[in-house]
């Protein structure tokens, strides 16, 4: 039972951090090719798309990697999904305090009620997105670490 959460929960976390890095690297430079009104409305549709969706992803990536240490206590890499687990946090805590704000504001515009700095405040959104992205690959590498 405790190899099936094993590799479920990494499973999970893999996959998250496939979104996450696909959304930093691939979907914001295609939108970011876009003409300027379908690049704004391509990100704020993927706002409400996936800000519907992460909350339950990270926290189930977060719950799964917990009740892995739990479970595992005793077990060899146990220390390793610890870690793992604290990294998911600061990622929960990052959306929480410095994402989830700009994605909230930027999910509601249009090319007719969006600010004039909306561009600047995208490219914030891209720089914290690009640091929670490297936790998020630490943690998934951690958890692959303590699988093997």
């Amino acid at each position: 039972m405790l190899n099936a959460l094993e590799v479920f929960t990494t499973v999970t976390v893999g996959l998250m951090v496939g979104v996450e890095f696909s959304v930093a690297f691939v979907m914001n430079r295609i939108f970011g090719a876009l003409p300027e009104d379908a690049d704004q409305q391509a990100r704020s549709h993927g706002g409400r798309m996936l800000g519907a969706l992460m909350p339950f992803w990270y926290i189930g990536s977060l719950v799964l990697s917990g009740v892995w240490a739990v479970a595992g206590w005793h077990q060899p890499g146990t220390g390793l999904v610890v870690i793992a687990a604290a990294l998911l946090v600061v990622s929960v805590v990052m959306s929480l305090l410095l994402l989830v704000p700009i994605n909230n504001r930027g999910k509601t515009w249009t090319p007719e009620n969006r600010p004039a700095d909306w561009k600047e405040q995208m490219n914030r959104w891209d720089r914290f997105h690009y640091v929670r992205v490297a936790v998020i690959i630490a943690a998934f590498t951690l958890l692959v670490t303590a699988l093997a």
